[in-house]
């Protein structure tokens, strides 16, 4: 595959708690606009004499990668691209950017995250709202065209086997919020903060210089947080089993993040994990990926690749972090906590 679009150079590189507006040289009310897209609801909040240009654009955007970007919009590219049936199909340069995004994800976590496991999703009903459990002959039937090593992008084309198809998911919501940023940068706003469905990312630290103080749900009660963590120009993104699931006739509850390896909801460990790094696409798509690997290999991981901090939470209901959020991390949670020691 021809890297070409993506640099992995630059991936390296709601839960607000509170919002407190100060005097500074710009506008001190903070501007608001809230948005349902990507089957989420979106809220931005900017400060800046320019904040409402700002919120306007970056609405535009928003409802320009969801057109773009829709498993289920039959004029998308992704839907186009899953219609193929193996041939090549020009896309756009953001499609070809995030497709590639995934096929790089899918090496780096070792197939922990893969954007081809959308036939799995759908056959269980998340996308479709027909909930259930599907027969292990189907889904092993479906896991046959779960291979994100198959993916081919060249240049402004993607293809796919006949038979796949990609979902993106898993990293849309993290990308939008990087191109949010972008926007908001560019009308030279400095203080903001968005929940895109639970990701949240804030460009600057509050307009009176404080860190902004994000909540991460508890996910044995989700109507709480279990903790708060202090950041500046960072993303703040949690997958958890806690959300889309169902109860199956069987009485267990199955959530949405699939593990690619068997096609069940990925059970290795972990309820619940949030990444917090300064890409929004990174933590998107390291939050899922880290979910399914399960607690020791996620842990592995995080020694391994130090540009981004977690919070883990067992399922026997342990909270593992992070040392880089020691001195930003206040747990209000009764669970025992650890560090994750590194090597």
């Amino acid at each position: 595959m021809k890297h070409r679009i993506f640099n992995a150079s630059l991936i390296l590189s709601a839960m607000l708690i509170s919002f407190t507006s100060c005097s500074n040289k710009q506008s001190q009310t903070a501007k608001e606009r809230d948005v349902f897209a990507m089957d989420t609801f979106m809220t931005m909040k900017a400060y800046g004499d320019s904040a409402d240009i700002a919120l306007e654009q970056a609405e535009n955007r928003i409802h320009e990668l969801e057109n773009c970007l829709s498993v289920t919009n039959q004029e998308s590219e992704i839907y186009k691209i899953n219609s193929a049936d193996g041939a090549e199909v020009p896309v756009s340069y953001d499609t070809a950017l995030m497709v590639e995004a995934g096929v790089f994800y899918w090496q780096e976590t070792k197939g922990a995250l893969d954007i081809s496991i959308y036939p799995v999703l759908s056959e269980w009903g998340f996308t479709t709202g027909d909930f259930h459990v599907p027969d292990t002959a189907t889904i092993s039937k479906l896991l046959e065209k779960v291979d994100g090593g198959s993916i081919e992008v060249n240049d402004f084309t993607v293809k796919i086997p006949s038979g796949s198809k990609i979902d993106l998911g898993a990293i849309a919501k993290g990308y939008t919020g990087d191109e949010i940023m972008e926007i908001f940068q560019n009308n030279g706003i400095t203080s903001a903060l968005i929940s895109l469905g639970g990701n949240v990312q804030a460009l600057g630290s509050k307009p009176d210089g404080s860190d902004w103080r994000v909540g991460i749900k508890d996910p044995f009660s989700p109507d709480t947080n279990m903790c708060v963590v202090s950041i500046s120009d960072k993303a703040v993104v949690t997958s958890g089993n806690y959300e889309r699931c169902f109860t199956g006739d069987d009485g267990k509850e199955y959530w949405h993040i699939i593990d690619p390896d068997d096609g069940f909801p990925a059970d290795n460990g972990l309820v619940s994990v949030t990444v917090i790094g300064e890409k929004g696409l990174r933590c998107d798509a390291l939050s899922t990926a880290l979910f399914v690997a399960g607690t020791d290999e996620a842990q592995s991981y995080l020694r391994n690749y130090r540009d981004v901090d977690a919070v883990l939470v067992t399922d026997d209901g342990k909270i593992l972090y992070t040392d880089g959020l020691s001195k930003c991390i206040e747990i209000s949670s009764d669970m025992p906590s650890e560090v994750i020691p590194y090597d």
